[in-house]
């Protein structure tokens, strides 16, 4: 008899949240999504409503279960935009102030005087992470610092902290589970990813209660079951992970070595590293892939900027395309670009050269240059920048790049997914379901409660829909290459 059960997988992003209904075969047989409200309070801060966060978890998941035997929903996964920082109420589950989120820059000055009190190795290499305000501890620390009020309503134990993750539990459990996962502990910048506990050490560096924090658990196992007044039966919270770990664990990167390149507004490159934890040594981040079942798994992290908003932008700012899939028939009309490089560091560089200062700049126009070699520029950018995190990847962890597996809007693209397996010079693989950050939370949910038995039957339900294979000869890829690097090169705020 065929398993009919099925998992409800959340996942609330930066700009919407959604909830998708998976069978066990890994397809989508319902989903509902809705958008939520950015707020933009001053230049360079980004806040969200966290009841409106929930408001739209809540709605989108009924939406997806109404109709629906609930006696089929085996669990449920949640997946969530990374390091987005809430507080709220224990007594009234509450938000007690504005969610700031992962793009939000106004902890900036904290992270300063991390760097100046001569703190920054001391955080890396108890997190795995650069010092930035891009992540939860900051953000915190800032909240705290600013409304005394709040300081001793957090030192009295009345407020928890969480990331969007332990704030949906809270709420689907009805209040009574404050969780959090080793994936999205280990993006706070707060936990010892050696240790697996919160750090002391750090806590004390930015005066932040223990009490605030949540108790971190597994990956895949049950964690709470949901209030049975919210869709009419409590079903089991089963998976969890941050947005780019679960898009590493839907593309079954579970053995080492094997990464996966999420393609979206910025573009996330994730290797797998297994049990051993690497300390990069070329500006990349070393954090938990996910805890199962006793045993932890460690990831290289590269994060790019800017890499669909590059496409965008030849929309928005430039008029050169109406609709963002344009730029794929528009960069076919020419067979290269015709020696123009656009580097596209809109909001600054990422990793590995974590430049916030520099911008972005096109070189080798000609009178010969076109809108054409703007939008082939454009998508080679995308693959290039791929490359310089996965260059760094390699140097890092001794690893030899097999394939690159990918996923995301952008890995629709034919022309970009070619282009990248010619920069790269290795196979680059897109599955037939390229959502699979959803999909992540799906299996981690399934896993738990049996819907799939292990890994490897989760690696067979999954369909390969392409594979590109690289063209190139080595000496055009390393002259393309080469070219990309002195265009950068121009675009760095330090000029060497």
């Amino acid at each position: 008899m065929a398993d009919n059960r099925l998992i409800l997988a959340i996942d609330q992003g930066t700009t919407s949240s959604r909830a998708m209904l998976v069978d066990r075969q890994g397809a989508a047989i319902g989903v509902a999504q809705q958008e939520i409200t950015q707020h933009f309070p001053r230049a360079g801060w980004v806040n969200h409503d966290a009841a409106e966060i929930w408001e739209t978890t809540r709605r989108v998941s009924r939406d997806v279960l109404d109709g629906v035997d609930l006696g089929r929903v085996a669990a449920i996964g949640i997946t969530n935009q990374r390091e987005t920082t809430v507080l709220w109420d224990r007594a009234t589950g509450e938000p007690v102030a504005p969610a700031i989120v992962w793009q939000s820059r106004q902890s900036a000055p904290i992270v300063a005087e991390i760097v100046a009190r001569g703190m920054a190795d001391t955080y890396q290499r108890i997190t795995g992470l650069v010092p930035d305000a891009y992540f939860s501890a900051t953000k915190i620390a800032w909240m705290l610092d600013r409304d005394s009020a709040l300081r001793n309503r957090a030192e009295a134990g009345e407020l928890a902290f969480g990331t969007i993750d332990s704030w949906l539990i809270w709420k689907l459990s009805g209040g009574h589970h404050h969780l959090t996962d080793f994936a999205n502990a280990s993006r706070t910048m707060l936990f010892d990813i050696r240790a697996l506990e919160w750090s002391s050490e750090l806590l004390a560096d930015l005066d932040i209660p223990r009490s605030l924090l949540p108790e971190v658990h597994g990956n895949s196992e049950v964690l709470c079951m949901t209030d049975a007044a919210l869709f009419g039966a409590e079903i089991p919270v089963s998976g969890v992970a941050g947005d780019q770990q679960s898009a590493l664990f839907g593309r079954a990167c579970f053995a080492p070595g094997e990464t996966k390149n999420t393609y979206g507004t910025g573009s996330f490159l994730l290797m797998q590293t297994g049990s051993k934890m690497i300390a990069s040594t070329r500006r990349l981040l070393t954090t938990i892939a996910w805890g199962i079942g006793g045993e932890v798994s460690y990831a290289l992290e590269g994060a790019i900027f800017v890499t669909g908003s590059a496409v965008q932008w030849l929309r928005d700012g430039l008029g050169i395309i109406r609709e963002a899939r344009d730029v794929e028939a528009l960069a076919a009309s020419v067979p290269d670009a015709n020696g123009v490089h656009f580097v596209p560091a809109l909001t600054g560089l990422g990793a590995p050269y974590w430049d916030a200062e520099a911008r972005g700049t096109i070189t080798g126009l000609t009178r010969g240059a076109t809108a054409a070699h703007i939008a082939r520029a454009t998508l080679e950018a995308i693959a290039f920048q791929s490359r310089d995190v996965l260059d760094a990847m390699r140097a890092d962890s001794g690893i030899t790049l097999a394939e690159l597996k990918v996923d995301g809007g952008a890995s629709r693209n034919d022309l970009l997914m070619q282009i990248q397996a010619d920069v790269l010079g290795v196979p680059v693989v897109r599955p037939k379901q390229v959502e699979t950050t959803v999909l992540g939370a799906a299996y981690l949910a399934g896993l738990a409660v049996g819907v799939w038995a292990d890994r490897e039957d989760v690696r067979d339900s999954w369909l390969v829909d392409r594979t590109f294979e690289p063209t190139w000869s080595e000496d055009e890829r390393a002259s393309r290459y080469q070219g990309w690097q002195a265009a950068v090169k121009r675009a760095l705020s330090s000029k060497e």
